[in-house]
């Protein structure tokens, strides 16, 4: 018997050290066979939603009950105001929630499961879209949404959105634009799909946490409201959201209204300058070209539309238009003066011929008589009396000389007289122009800086 039991009691003491590595690896083995119930359940509760969806159907038990959207959101960023082509590109955060009757179960089953993830693509969502859309842009796409232990269905996504806009660019760069994005499903009515709001309207105005601040754009409101488009096709809902936007000016203050001003003071000072000085004509040509090419290089930063042309635009060219008139009539003074002198001087130079002429060479009658004994002596005082005849035609010639000079003169001091009123009627005309100008400027930067 001691013999027996010796080999059996030296095994187990040779095995009593292996024990514990024996029940790890049984205990690891189980490990990997027993399976995870949280695993187990959301396995169990996805595949038991979807086995009989179908996301063709409204997600409703009774047809006549409509499904209710709601929709929120939140701008991120203005990326781009294109005022030519009448289009807003933002950057906007959009949120739809909804309930699906057919997506709803009891979390008590499901180890107290209350939210999962769902692919977007296996179950029904609604036709929402944007009217004001015209463009397609990259935004990344989120194929889940969450739904919760009761059925209700949120989606959340980054968008970018190119919307068309009345953009108006008459106060530029003091301008404020109002572009909406109005939301709508595409084919459902209002009995099938209707909207309403997440969050309350007053929260959606002033809402601004997200925004970028960092822009040339600065985010004043996005208010909301919802009407139903009534049309030949039936009745839909619609939830518009009105972005309300203003431009930052100080950058186009600084590169294009201050200039402007140096420009405007310089061609003011134009005026001063005497209108018969031909300085006068080549300076305000230095101050056309400068306008020019001042409009060339602001052109690249004034936006351009069809619909409206910004005020800063028209002051240039009602300024330009003011120093056309003014160099045109310098350049006429000038043609004027030159024309009158050349024409002092033609005369004056005719009357010099005439007395070269009337003095040239003659008989003397004395010198006659002496190589001729025989002429007589009547032809004598004929002669003298033709002498008389012609000084008389040359006092005349100089009187008449003298008298056109004379006319000429009160002719160009009544030219004179009329352009010097012309020319101060244009400054005068530009003093207004430049007054109200700066009036309506101070008052749209008063309305800008007060909203």
């Amino acid at each position: 018997m001691l013999e027996t039991d010796g080999p059996r009691g030296t095994l187990a003491s040779r095995m009593a050290p292996l024990w514990p590595f024996v029940l790890a690896a049984a205990s690891g083995i189980l490990a990997i066979d027993a399976p995870h119930p949280r695993s187990s359940a959301l396995r169990h509760l996805t595949k038991q939603l979807l086995q009989k969806y179908r996301k063709e159907v409204r997600p409703v038990h009774s047809w006549t009950q409509a499904t209710t959207v709601y929709l929120d959101v939140l701008v991120y960023a203005v990326l781009d105001v294109d005022a030519q082509n009448q289009k807003l590109k933002t950057s906007v955060w959009y949120r739809e929630v909804w309930d699906d009757e057919f997506l709803s179960w009891n979390s008590s089953m499901f180890d107290e499961i209350n939210e999962i993830s769902l692919p977007l693509s296996a179950i029904w969502a609604p036709d929402i879209i944007i009217n004001e859309f015209v463009d397609i842009e990259r935004s990344p796409d989120l194929p889940y949404v969450y739904v919760n232990s009761s059925g209700t269905i949120k989606h959340s996504k980054p968008i970018q959105v190119v919307s068309a806009c009345n953009l108006e660019t008459y106060a530029f760069p003091f301008d404020i634009q109002n572009c909406s994005l109005t939301f709508s499903s595409i084919l459902h009515t209002v009995e099938d799909v209707d909207l309403a709001f997440l969050r309350s309207r007053e929260d959606t105005t002033h809402d601004k946490k997200a925004f970028l601040n960092d822009s040339e754009w600065e985010l004043l409101s996005v208010s909301s409201t919802y009407n139903i488009l009534r049309s030949s096709a039936g009745d839909f809902a619609q939830i518009r959201f009105n972005v309300v936007i203003r431009r930052r000016p100080l950058v186009y203050v600084v590169s294009l209204l201050i200039p402007s001003i140096f420009l405007m003071l310089v061609d003011l000072g134009s005026f001063y300058l005497p209108p018969t000085c031909r300085a006068r004509v080549v300076f305000k040509t230095s101050v056309l070209v400068g306008y020019t090419v001042f409009r060339v290089n602001m052109s690249d930063e004034v936006p351009r539309s069809a619909v409206s042309t910004p005020l800063i635009g028209v002051f240039f060219t009602v300024c330009m238009a003011f120093l056309v008139l003014s160099l045109s009539k310098s350049i006429l003074l000038v043609k004027f003066l030159h024309d009158e002198r050349c024409s002092r001087q033609e005369q004056t130079l005719l009357c010099l011929r005439g007395d070269t002429d009337a003095g040239g060479p003659r008989v003397d009658p004395r010198t006659q008589s002496a190589g001729v004994t025989e002429f007589p002596v009547w032809q004598e005082h004929q002669a003298q009396s033709e002498t008389l005849k012609e000084v008389w035609s040359q006092l005349r010639s100089i009187s008449s000389y003298f008298q056109t000079r004379d006319q000429a003169d009160q002719q160009e001091a009544g030219w004179l007289a009329l352009l010097e009123r012309f020319d101060r009627l244009l400054f005068q005309s530009y003093l207004v122009v430049l007054g109200l100008y700066t009036v309506t400027l101070c008052s749209l930067w008063v309305s800008w800086s007060g909203l």
